[in-house]
C-alpha cells in the first residue's frame, strides 16, 4: 500500500491468531486425553504455545503503538464505543449460562427416585464452608475500584500501587479457589453435581487467571512509563475485563448458596 486515506493502522501479517487458534485445540483436546488416558502432554504442549503466542503478540502490540506510534487517538477512541456493550453482551450471555444450571436444584422433598437423582447423588458430600466463599468474594470484590485510576506519566506510584494490590487479591482469590478443589470431598466425575460446581466455579476461576496475567502486563507497561493520561487504552481494556470478572462471580455465587454447594 504505497498511500492510506485513513488513520488506522493496517496490522502486517501475523503468525500469532493461528498459533493462538491452535494452542486452544492443543488444549481442549489434551483436557480431553487428561480426563480418558491420564495423560498430560498434549495439554501441556498447547499451553506453553499458548503463553509464546500472548508473549509474542503482546510484544507486537506494544512495539506497535507505544514505540511505532500507530495507535492513533481515532483508533483508540473507536473501540471505547463498541467494546463496552460487547462486555455488556458477554456478561448477560455467562449470566445465562449459570442460570441454566439452576432447573436441576433438588426439591427438599424429592418424591421420585428421578428427582432424587436429578441433580446430584445424595451419597455425594457437599462443601460446606461459606467463610471460603466470603473470602473469595471479599478478595475479588474489593479490588474493584484498585483497577481503575488513570494512569498519569508524571505520577506513576498511584496507579502502580493500586494494580499490585488488585493483582494480588487476584491470586489470593485464584490460591482460595484452588484450595477448594484440592479440599472438595467429590470430583468433576461425580454425576451432574460434580460437573455443575467444577464448570461454574472453574470458567469463571480462568477469566481471574487470564484477568490477573492482563492486569500484571499492564502493571510492567506502568513501570516502564508506556501510559500517559491520553495513551492507555490497554489499560482500560484489562479494567473493562477485571470489572466484568468481577460481576459474574456473584452468578456462581449465588447459584452455589442457593444449591448450598
Amino acid at each position: 500500500m504505497a498511500h492510506q486515506m485513513h488513520a488506522y493502522h493496517m496490522v502486517d501479517p501475523s503468525p500469532w491468531p493461528l498459533t493462538g487458534a491452535a494452542a486452544a485445540l492443543l488444549m481442549t483436546s489434551g483436557l480431553a486425553m487428561w480426563f480418558h488416558h491420564n495423560s498430560m502432554l498434549l495439554m501441556t504442549l498447547g499451553l506453553l504455545i499458548m503463553l509464546l503466542t500472548m508473549f509474542q503478540w503482546w510484544r507486537d502490540v506494544i512495539r506497535e503503538g507505544t514505540f511505532q506510534g500507530h495507535h492513533t487517538p481515532p483508533s483508540t477512541k473507536k473501540p471505547t464505543m463498541w467494546h463496552n456493550p460487547i462486555y455488556h453482551i458477554k456478561s448477560i450471555l455467562l449470566h445465562r449460562i449459570f442460570l441454566s444450571f439452576l432447573p436441576f436444584k433438588p426439591s427438599p422433598y424429592p418424591k421420585t427416585k428421578k428427582m432424587l437423582t436429578t441433580y446430584k447423588d445424595y451419597t455425594t458430600k457437599s462443601i460446606r464452608g461459606p467463610p471460603i466463599k466470603y473470602s473469595s468474594t471479599i478478595s475479588l470484590k474489593s479490588n474493584n475500584h484498585l483497577s481503575s485510576p488513570q494512569p498519569n506519566k508524571n505520577k506513576p506510584k498511584p496507579t502502580i500501587q493500586a494494580l499490585t494490590i488488585t493483582i494480588l487479591l487476584g491470586l489470593y482469590f485464584t490460591a482460595l479457589q484452588a484450595m477448594e478443589y484440592y479440599e472438595a470431598p467429590f470430583t468433576i466425575a461425580d454425576g451432574v453435581y460434580g460437573s455443575t460446581f467444577f464448570v461454574a466455579t472453574g470458567f469463571h476461576g480462568l477469566h481471574v487467571i487470564i484477568g490477573s496475567t492482563f492486569l500484571i502486563v499492564c502493571l510492567l507497561r506502568q513501570i516502564k512509563f508506556h501510559f500517559t493520561s491520553t495513551h492507555h487504552f490497554g489499560f482500560e481494556a484489562a479494567a473493562w475485563y477485571w470489572h466484568f470478572v468481577d460481576v459474574v462471580w456473584l452468578v456462581p455465587l449465588r447459584i452455589n448458596l442457593l444449591m448450598k454447594l
